[in-house]
């Protein structure tokens, strides 16, 4: 596990160092009903509700004038239905990035965006040993849509499907 996340590390440490990136910026979004609760990415435990969504953070670095690439990091928990043997899953994701705009005009930009990485779910069983499964994360969004609201400010809204939700809105801030 500690390797995989040195890899991860070191993968977005090459891709900031290579990139020569003319501009960068932060995304801070949240993510409704992610990879996580549609496929299996529980060990198999029942009775598992559905999370609440996911928190995602990213930094980019625009490449070439319609590409951007980078890293970011997702957070979602959940739990098994109530009772005495409740128990906790929560959910890590760490990918990378790449983003293409298709359409831009004065107001909005148009894009897809794809992202590989690995998600880890920390098992936190009641009354046994807490322990870590990985999984492959990924984020397919054929739609997403970004307004600018200032020179460094401006909101965005996705429709895809993976770890960080199928729809997702947050803001981004450009420096």
């Amino acid at each position: 596990m500690f390797k995989k996340v040195l890899l991860s590390l070191a993968l977005g440490v090459s891709t900031m160092l290579c990139a020569s990136a003319q501009k960068a910026e932060l995304t801070l979004s949240y993510g409704a009903y992610t990879q996580m609760d549609g496929s299996d990415m529980h060990d198999g435990w029942h009775h598992v509700n559905t999370a609440w969504g996911a928190l995602n953070a990213g930094l980019n670095f625009k490449i070439a004038p319609k590409i951007w690439v980078g890293p970011s990091y997702t957070f979602s928990s959940t739990t098994t239905k109530g009772g005495p043997e409740c128990s906790h899953v929560a959910y890590h994701a760490v990918m990378m990035n790449g983003r293409y705009h298709y359409y831009t005009n004065s107001y909005v930009t148009l894009y897809a965006k794809f992202g590989l990485g690995v998600e880890f779910s920390y098992m936190q069983p009641y009354e046994h040993d807490n322990y870590t499964k990985t999984y492959c994360a990924f984020q397919v969004v054929p739609v997403g849509a970004s307004v600018d609201i200032s020179r460094s400010l401006g909101m965005f809204a996705e429709l895809g499907y993976g770890a960080q939700g199928v729809f997702q809105f947050g803001v981004k801030y450009r420096f």
